[in-house]
């Protein structure tokens, strides 16, 4: 099985929109754990759950931002992507769904991906779910795909990404990133032994997740991309009247950056 093309141009021009989608529609894209995911190296498949239709655009944006030397890749149901050309010339690779042939094409492709250097990308719930839904159902392909590419390659990482979209201080929603611990799958376990540890590794970064949201503190958090700052409107515009009359600085923030940092509301 042949790893699918990827065109420079059209991923260039689609990375450059998904940048320009998150700055317009997020008051800011935050990370935590960078650093686990610049840090894999060999076999790397990164799971995450699936809450909401911006997940494939955060993985665009995390592949363009934190390893745009490697290639990245992501299954989709072949009948939807065929509505979306250009996501074939950016690494989106069809899947049937539902299907023996379907679960035969993944395992394939993701072997070939992998073995060839490049990142998968996958929601193995396979289908739009709140982030506190418990407990995780997994799609069996991912396991099936790491166990497999273990036994050939010595060993293959798995990574979990937590992914929440909560409303802080701000007009605009904020995107919560976190990378947590990786799982490394070794020559020898079984697909279902690599299920379970997954969806435990999952389940808990979703845990601690939901802790840091709730806590509306930029604290843990690196700025990944800055977004539209302020309320907008004829609001913004009385702020700023204010700023001049009174000879102070103009601060679109509903809540100062410095503060949210502090940790203070």
């Amino acid at each position: 099985m042949s790893v699918p093309a990827i065109s420079k141009p059209a991923l260039v021009f689609f990375r450059r929109i998904v940048r320009g989608y998150f700055q317009r529609h997020f008051h800011a894209v935050r990370i935590a754990g960078a650093n686990r995911f610049r840090d894999v190296h060999g076999p790397l498949i990164v799971y995450a759950n699936h809450s909401s239709w911006w997940d494939p655009m955060v993985s665009v944006l995390l592949a363009a931002e934190l390893k745009p030397e490697l290639r990245h890749y992501a299954p989709m149901d072949a009948v939807a992507l065929e509505k979306y050309g250009i996501l074939k010339r950016i690494g989106i690779f069809p899947v049937e769904m539902k299907t023996a042939r379907g679960a035969v094409q993944f395992l394939r492709t993701g072997e070939a991906i992998l073995k060839a250097g490049g990142v998968l990308w996958v929601t193995p719930q396979g289908k739009f779910c709140d982030p506190r839904e418990r407990p995780l159902q997994f799609k069996a392909g991912m396991a099936a795909l790491a166990a497999r590419v273990a036994a050939s390659e010595g060993s293959c990482t798995l990574l979990p990404l937590t992914i929440e979209y909560p409303f802080w201080d701000e007009r605009l929603p904020e995107t919560l990133l976190y990378f947590a611990e990786p799982v490394r799958v070794l020559a020898g376990e079984s697909a279902e032994v690599v299920q379970q540890r997954a969806i435990t590794a999952l389940e808990t970064t979703l845990y601690e997740m939901q802790t840091m949201a709730i806590a509306r503190s930029a604290d843990g958090f690196d700025v990944l991309s800055r977004g539209r700052l302020g309320a907008g409107g004829f609001y913004a515009f009385g702020k700023r009247i204010k700023a001049l009359v009174t000879r102070r600085p103009y601060v679109a923030e509903h809540t100062p950056l410095v503060k949210m940092q502090e940790g203070t509301k």
